[in-house]
């Protein structure tokens, strides 16, 4: 069982930045499609971002592209999401997945993170 802890969430004004860290508790993040999705209540599970296997390729919601950057170390065993010029639309509680492969929906993803708030005002 994989365990994924995220860190950095937070509160920010629009047009500010945050960094979202997931942590793969010793696992190799090159082994697994590592994602973000978010959810505000209510509504369903969003995919916003995911890098494939061995970071071959990026995958962005059309919401986010140009905003938001995936990205993974391995030597860190840790997954990140950069965001940049958020926007309130942007708030939502935001989980990291991983899966053996990239999938489109969320319960395609088998390891999930416990979520962290991200506030834009």
């Amino acid at each position: 069982h994989v365990q994924l802890v995220e860190s950095g969430g937070g509160s920010v004004q629009a047009g500010g930045s945050l960094r979202l860290s997931c942590s793969t508790a010793g696992y190799s993040v090159s082994d697994f499609c590592m994602a973000w999705f978010r959810q505000v209540p209510g509504q369903e599970r969003e995919g916003v971002a995911a890098i494939s296997r061995g970071a071959a390729s990026a995958y962005y919601a059309d919401s986010v592209k140009g905003r938001f950057t995936i990205s993974h170390d391995n030597a860190k065993k840790t997954a990140y999401l950069q965001m940049n010029t958020l926007k309130p639309e942007d708030t939502a509680t935001y989980y990291c997945a991983a899966g053996w492969d990239c999938y489109v929906n969320a319960r395609d993803y088998k390891f999930w993170g416990q979520g962290t708030q991200v506030t834009v005002s």
